[in-house]
């Protein structure tokens, strides 16, 4: 049965600012069903207030609307078009799961006539109501935890006292594990239950049975109409039960499940994805199963929409579960889709993989001072990262290489701990960085008994970590003369990256690179295919390898490369890495935009990034994707095999920025502003000589290598004192002080944390406003693309402002030098593509903050609200292929937009939320208004004193 002919115009309902517990996948998952459906030659209308997004591009839907999530902005919009059939609330997360409830209850939907597509309203309710849950399971005989549901504080009580210590505590319909909490003791139950029913929106909470120590699994099923399901992933958590999955480390597929106990939750979950009601589209299902022989299991919970896992799932197999979930809805059924990669199996068929993939959560604790650091419940983790491999050794390794901490991966970069009580602290009371801490652990000599009973990971995982150790001990024994090529080939395959094998043998990187080229250890590329090559895949999207060398009857030697060479004109985009705070989907919409301006410029296009949760890492959004660490090693050897025209760097954020030092340096070409350009702009010293120059004023100022240093700075620049490090991004470590003891203590502080940095003192100008433009440079023309003033007053990190566009009180004097700083700064620094200036405005004077040549935070918001495709423009320029002045600018903005950052400090209890130079949001909305009389607008602006901290 084909798709249903009646639905001609679609509302897809979108997850809103970024949050810690609901990120970019939801964004991915929406523009990749906004695609599927308009291939339908269906009308898609679509709702999010996230403006950093590729989904709220105008080109993903018919009908973008930036507006609140509300029932207000739904009526707005359903009464806008009336030929509205269908809303699609499964792509959202739990954003878009909760408003349409809220809009079925309110009776919007059967006011305009429109039916819910991909769930119904039964399903939403029976797995959000813990209850209502419970007692299906108990119904269609899965077990579950024991568990009661308590609406007040005395029942509760009650419940506590029947199950027993320890229990855990769920708030229902809510996300991310907001308010989730274990209690151990009766002390502390008290709070815990306060806080569960307050962060409840129906003020309810589930208490069950703690499952510590259980391992824990999910499931990813897709489900059409006439009930065919397909489980597209299988996924493991390393950490047992008690860690919240989006702060686990997992594994896809799953590792240590026997086939029987495997089978038997394929068929409970079958079975639990019938039972919650009559819907076609995707559905995520948890696990938990006993760590005994007897592999007893337990039902934890089901969500009938695309999960946070889901994008990793669809990136781990290939297989895009958005885009067909989408397709399901339509009412098409699986076995009449093609599966997207090999376009000739259908997408009834399971994927299989012969590869492994590890996903590693990256967290932001440094910017959350005072915050619980330990992972339990309630997810804390900001962004993520995935590697691929043809082992777990090597896929874990590559996560870990991806993850941008400072790490080169596990062990052998002389990071490690080395202090037992920590270490056994740290695996007891699960941190952020147990994954290395486990290698440590082993490093020292503590049994693997002895960390299986402390931790509960898997005896499994805990081995493979001992081989590789036990690699890297027998790698120590040699030189770099005398190291045999099998045993460099095993370390390769196991995911060692070249600086590790360096510090193990004690020599530079670079001989580790050269003795692998002569031993002619290179690394291959295979296709991620979603069927273990079984038919031929049509989609080139790839990650890196080692093989032995085949001798063949001739005695030819060689390694099986997957990734053919073309010979059309290539170039090479690095993508922005994990997200964190700071470098978030800003710079992925950027990347994306920037690929799809080299095609049109007839490029072939090359995508490298390791960020699961992103539209940059789609299958189909570049000619070939490498999904790979954005790490020196492997971008070098794709650069190297592919041999492109050059690399675009300022798209990607600090992440790409940081590597132009590296291309430059090998004589890789970097497409736009050159090297050079990008470091007079990084190194104040060499920049307030150009701004001098120049003749534009910028904040007194001094560098200091040491507190001395400093303190002896502090005596010609006056307090108050803006104390920050060089190259960073989003503010990172910086600070206002007020006096030496102040300062002395930040320096040292900042020294202990960033060894070897140079760090800048800048004279505060206190009570100034802060504004900052972006404009497109081709080396002669410079546009100013947007100048937007903070409402906040300067000091306050520009990603944590209310920043208007265009600015709202802001003189013709001042606004004339505003434009003229940009325009002689863009072009004293030979800018081509992207610059970002920030300003500091005081008695009329416009001193200059900051330069950044690149793509900056701003960029889409600036895009989505004037309606021009910058990022397009911009990436033209940086290839030679337009100037400026080829471009008719046409912004159109009837009033105001102001960007609205978004915090995500309801996760953690204790935080200090005082906002200063340094970024603390994870997201941002837009607002549009008429006029500076509007009420938002003027509670904003009457509340800009309430941040500043020092």
């Amino acid at each position: 049965m084909p798709k249903d002919n009646s639905i001609k115009s679609v509302l897809i309902i979108g997850s809103g600012p970024i949050v810690i517990g609901q990120a970019c996948e939801f964004d991915y998952a929406g523009s990749q069903s906004a695609r599927s459906i308009r291939e339908e030659g269906i009308e898609v209308i679509l709702i999010n207030s996230n403006p950093a997004t590729i989904m709220t591009d105008p080109s993903m839907a018919d009908h973008v609307y930036l507006l609140p999530l509300t029932t207000k902005s739904i009526i707005q919009i359903l009464k806008e078009h009336p030929q509205i059939d269908a809303v699609l609330p499964t792509m959202g997360g739990q954003t878009a799961l909760n408003l349409c409830l809220e809009a079925d209850e309110k009776g919007i939907w059967e006011d305009f006539n429109i039916r819910m597509i991909g769930v119904d309203v039964n399903a939403i309710n029976i797995t959000e109501d813990r209850e209502q849950f419970k007692q299906l399971l108990k119904k269609i005989g899965i077990p579950a935890a024991p568990a009661k549901t308590a609406t007040s504080f005395l029942k509760g009580k009650e419940i506590a006292q029947e199950f027993g210590f320890p229990l855990v505590i769920r708030p229902s319909f809510t996300l991310g594990g907001t308010g989730a909490a274990f209690v151990h003791s009766k002390e502390e139950f008290d709070e815990k239950l306060t806080y569960g029913l307050e962060m409840s929106p129906i003020h309810e909470v589930l208490i069950d049975k703690a499952l510590l120590g259980w391992k824990e699994y999910e499931l990813e099923l897709l489900r059409d109409k006439n009930d065919n399901v397909v489980i597209i992933c299988s996924i493991e958590n390393m950490d047992p039960m008690g860690i919240h999955t989006g702060d686990s480390i997992t594994v896809a597929p799953a590792m240590t499940l026997s086939d029987t106990t495997f089978q038997k939750m394929r068929d409970m979950a079958i079975l639990m994805m019938r039972s919650i009601g009559n819907f076609a589209g995707g559905c995520n299902v948890q696990f938990a199963v006993s760590p005994d022989e007897k592999e007893d299991i337990v039902a934890i919970e089901i969500n009938p929409r695309v999960s946070r896992s889901s994008a990793l799932a669809s990136k781990a197999t290939g297989y895009p579960i958005a885009k067909i979930a989408s397709k399901l809805a339509l009412g098409y059924t699986l076995d009449e889709l093609q599966n997207q990669i090999t376009k000739s199996t259908s997408a009834l068929f399971e994927p299989t993989l012969d590869y492994v993939i590890v996903k590693i959560p990256r967290w932001n604790f440094d910017k959350f001072e005072g915050a619980d650091r330990t992972l339990g419940l309630q997810m804390k983790s900001v962004g993520e990262v995935m590697g691929i491999g043809r082992s777990f050794q090597e896929a874990l390794h590559k996560a870990t290489q991806s993850l941008e901490i400072k790490r080169n991966g596990l062990g052998a970069d002389g990071k490690g701990y080395k202090n037992y009580e920590q270490i056994i602290e740290k695996l007891t009371f699960a941190s952020w960085d147990r994954v290395f801490v486990i290698y440590d652990a082993i490093a020292m000599g503590i049994p693997l008994s002895r960390i299986h009973e402390i931790t509960k990971i898997d005896m499994w995982f805990l081995k493979q970590y001992e081989e590789l150790y036990s690699l890297e001990r027998e790698i120590t024994n040699y030189k770099i003369d005398t190291l045999p090529k099998e045993l460099l080939l095993e370390a390769k395959q196991k995911g060692y990256g070249d600086r590790q094998i360096a510090h193990m043998l004690g020599c530079l990187e670079s001989q580790v690179y050269k003795l692998r080229d002569e031993m002619n250890i290179k690394r291959v590329y295979k296709l991620v295919d979603t069927c273990a090559a079984e038919f031929k895949a049509q989609t080139p999207y790839y990650y890196s390898t080692f093989e032995a060398e085949i001798q063949t009857a001739n005695g030819e030697r060689y390694v099986h490369n997957e990734s053919i060479v073309t010979d059309r004109k290539k170039v090479v985009v690095l993508g922005s890495g994990p997200n964190r705070i700071g470098q978030g989907i800003e710079f992925d919409y950027s990347c994306v935009h920037g690929v799809l301006a080299a095609k049109e410029c007839g490029y072939e296009t090359i995508m490298i990034n390791c960020n699961p949760e992103t539209v940059s890492t789609d299958f189909d959004t570049a000619d070939k994707l490498y999904f790979e660490p954005v790490f020196w090693e492997h971008i070098y050897d794709i650069i190297r095999h592919e041999k492109p025209e050059g690399v675009i760097v300022q798209l990607g954020g600090q992440t790409a920025l940081k590597l132009a030092e590296k291309l430059s340096k090998y004589g890789i070409k970097i497409l736009g502003t050159s090297f050079d350009a990008l470091d007079l702009a990084e190194d104040r010293g060499r920049f307030s000589e150009l701004l001098t120059e120049l003749n534009i004023p910028f904040p007194k100022f001094g560098i200091a290598e040491s507190a001395d240093e400093a303190s002896k700075l502090a005596d010609t620049l006056d307090f108050p004192l803006l104390v920050r490090p060089s190259y960073v991004l989003g503010g990172q470590g910086m600070k206002i002080v007020i006096n030496k003891q102040e300062l002395e203590e930040h320096v040292i502080d900042l020294l202990k944390s960033i060894p070897g940095n140079k760090l800048l003192l800048d004279h505060y100008l206190d009570g100034a406003i802060e504004a900052e433009a972006d404009a497109i440079c081709d080396g002669e023309n410079v546009y100013i693309i947007g100048i937007m003033e903070h409402i906040e007053p300067c000091g306050i990190h520009s990603g944590d402002s209310n920043a208007t566009l265009p600015p709202f009180n802001l003189g013709e004097f001042v606004m004339q030098q505003i434009k003229d700083h940009t325009k002689k700064i863009a072009l004293a620094l030979r800018t081509v593509g992207l610059i970002n200036i920030q300003f500091a405005i005081k008695d009329d004077t416009v001193y200059i903050i900051e330069a950044n040549p690149r793509a900056s935070r701003t960029v889409p918001f600036i895009a989505k609200a004037y309606g021009e495709p910058y990022v397009n423009y911009a990436t033209k320029v940086m290839l030679g292929v337009n100037k400026v002045t080829d471009f008719t600018f046409n912004p159109q903005l009837k009033g105001y937009a102001i960007k609205q950052p978004v915090f995500s400090f309801s996760k953690f209890k204790d935080v200090n939320k005082a906002l200063g130079p340094e970024m603390k949001s994870t997201g941002e909305s837009i607002l549009f208004i008429d006029d500076l009389k509007d009420d938002q607008f003027y509670e904003l602006y009457s509340r800009r004193k309430m941040y500043l901290s020092k």
